[in-house]
């Protein structure tokens, strides 16, 4: 009997064009930013604790500016809208799991009618006077990452005997959820990383590479 097939799709940097996270950072320049995003690259801090830090560097005075631009400047990457409704048509189960943040994440991907229940991502709080993040997804007992949105406990949660495990993604946030799944699709650094430990992949520019390769492949 086949195995049900599952998708755990990053967000910045792989549904949208550019990292959105780096982009609102770029953009409004709060000092010390850059060397935080180096020090996550770099693994120095954990990925919770550089993304809490970087945004504490915005004033929630600053709130619509920072949504505005976040949601107007993201570029959805060609073949995302055909691959939600190939998942569909397919029976496929696609899972949206990100670092990213709600308060961007949500309204970006509205127009494709994924259910909320669908999406995971990290958590926004504008009560204080900087920009707090909240962590709804944190880590299990099996993850010692300090990841913030924690990838490894979702695909942890979907058991491999019964599913064929995929993920898709660019970055750290992706890198140790490669290491659980049956397929990777990969792009930027978690190319880099998969050549490192010798992990087989397939490489995407846009989504209807993925969708091809997935037509190619039988299911497991």
């Amino acid at each position: 009997m086949s195995k049900e097939r599952i998708i755990f799709c990053d967000f910045d940097g792989t549904i949208t064009v550019n990292d959105n996270i780096v982009a609102i950072m770029k953009h409004f320049k709060p000092e010390g930013w850059d060397k935080i995003v180096d020090d996550v690259i770099a693994q120095r801090v954990s990925i919770r604790e550089g993304v809490g830090a970087m945004f504490a560097l915005l004033p929630t005075a600053r709130k619509k500016e920072v949504v505005d631009y976040a949601i107007g400047n993201a570029v959805i990457r060609d073949g995302f809208k055909e691959f939600v409704g190939y998942c569909r048509e397919q029976g496929i189960k696609l899972l949206i799991t990100s670092g990213g943040i709600d308060f961007f994440i949500y309204p970006l991907l509205a127009p494709f009618d994924i259910p909320r229940e669908h999406i995971y991502c990290n958590a926004s709080s504008f009560e204080e006077s900087t920009i707090e993040i909240l962590w709804p997804n944190a880590c299990d007992d099996q993850c010692s990452n300090d990841c913030g949105m924690c990838k490894t406990s979702i695909i942890r949660s979907y058991d491999a005997e019964r599913y064929e495990r995929i993920i898709i993604g660019d970055s750290i946030t992706d890198f140790e959820g490669a290491k659980l799944v049956d397929t990777i699709f990969a792009r930027s650094h978690l190319i880099d990383r998969c050549e490192q430990l010798g992990y087989p992949y397939y490489a995407f520019d846009t989504f209807f590479d993925i969708m091809k390769q997935l037509e190619a492949e039988p299911v497991l």
